[in-house]
């Protein structure tokens, strides 16, 4: 019989707050055997959601908090003011043991920043990046891991070879593969593009003989699966994240008025529904929802503000994961072992 992972959840964060997470919380029970949940957040609101439930009280538990931080919340506010908010308690959770991992959709800087607060980072660790898994086109289970999708604005080119120690290590360990490809993304493929900081960066992780370094890749190459894992500043990230979401959304935006506009494309709908649901199953954003916060000492889990229950349900799946494979442990050993040959 499997061990029981804890998880806790930040209720109240996000756009949706306990009408969602409550819903996403009872549907991961169902589909994983092996995980505890604690809602955490006003106790009132969460019991009401829950009196009408079938679900095993030994798996799921409420926490309360009195407070919840904003979606606008400045993070200095959140930290500073907020001790009993939702997410601060799911957090104190973790770093108290009671749990082994925190899911929240709620404010990102104010949880980057509250997280760093109380769980620290681990040794060997500057600064903690955010990774996201997205789709390929080679099938629906290739997928590619990024960071740093923003908690980063500048990173040194030592911070980049830590991005990179902590993505393989999530790519093996989450994703199942065995010697993760690493990438840069830069401007170019060439040797000689790119800024001072990608170049020293390169050449730092050529020099690793623990990583599979593969060179640059272009914003091209992302959804290609050319690399498992492709590395970055957060300021490059996180353009490049809403870059693909908002080119995602227009293509979807076409597709619709074409079909809305054609009679004859309307008719054929029917035939082309086994391919569409194919493709939509493959590329929907619900199933990559889950972006974590690595050199934490601790499992942090950031998923989207307005996450659907199934993309909510995604997220807890990450947190889940990273914790049966004890992520941070692994980051810590894998990252000093990797400074050593520096």
């Amino acid at each position: 019989m499997s061990t029981t992972i804890t998880v806790a959840l930040d209720a109240m964060g996000g756009d949706h707050g306990p009408k969602v997470i409550v819903p996403a919380a009872l549907s991961a029970l169902d589909y994983y055997p092996q995980l505890s949940l604690i809602l955490v957040g006003d106790e009132t609101i969460l019991k009401s959601l829950l009196i009408k439930k079938r679900y095993e009280t030994s798996r799921l538990r409420v926490h309360h908090a009195s407070e919840q931080v904003a979606m606008d919340e400045p993070p200095a506010q959140a930290l500073r003011y907020k001790k009993d908010s939702s997410m601060r308690v799911a957090l104190n959770l973790v770093k108290d043991g009671i749990a082994s991992a925190c899911v929240s959709a709620g404010n990102t800087g104010a949880l980057l920043a509250t997280a760093r607060f109380v769980l620290k980072m681990l040794p060997g660790i500057d600064r903690p990046a955010l990774i996201g898994l997205m789709p390929t086109t080679v099938n629906s289970d290739t997928m590619v891991r990024v960071l740093d999708l923003g908690a980063n604005i500048d990173s040194t080119a030592t911070h980049l070879l830590q991005f990179a120690a902590m993505g393989h290590i999530v790519s093996h360990a989450i994703d199942g593969v065995a010697k993760p490809r690493i990438a840069l993304l830069n401007i170019g493929e060439e040797e000689i593009k790119g800024n001072e900081v990608i170049k020293q960066a390169s050449q730092l992780f050529a020099a690793q003989s623990s990583l599979n370094y593969i060179g640059f890749v272009e914003a091209n190459d992302i959804f290609t699966g050319k690399a498992d894992v492709i590395v970055c500043d957060g300021f490059i990230g996180n353009i490049a994240l809403k870059a693909c979401e908002g080119t995602a959304r227009m293509l979807l935006q076409i597709f619709k008025a074409a079909i809305q506009k054609s009679i004859l494309a309307r008719l054929a709908i029917p035939f082309l529904l086994p391919v569409l649901n194919k493709t939509k199953k493959q590329f929907d954003p619900a199933r990559y929802n889950g972006a974590s916060f690595l050199g934490l000492n601790g499992v942090v889990v950031k998923s989207h503000g307005n996450a659907k229950e199934v993309a909510f349900r995604m997220a807890i799946y990450q947190a889940l994961r990273q914790a049966e494979q004890a992520v941070p442990q692994q980051i810590a050993s894998r990252v000093e072992m990797t400074l050593a040959n520096t």
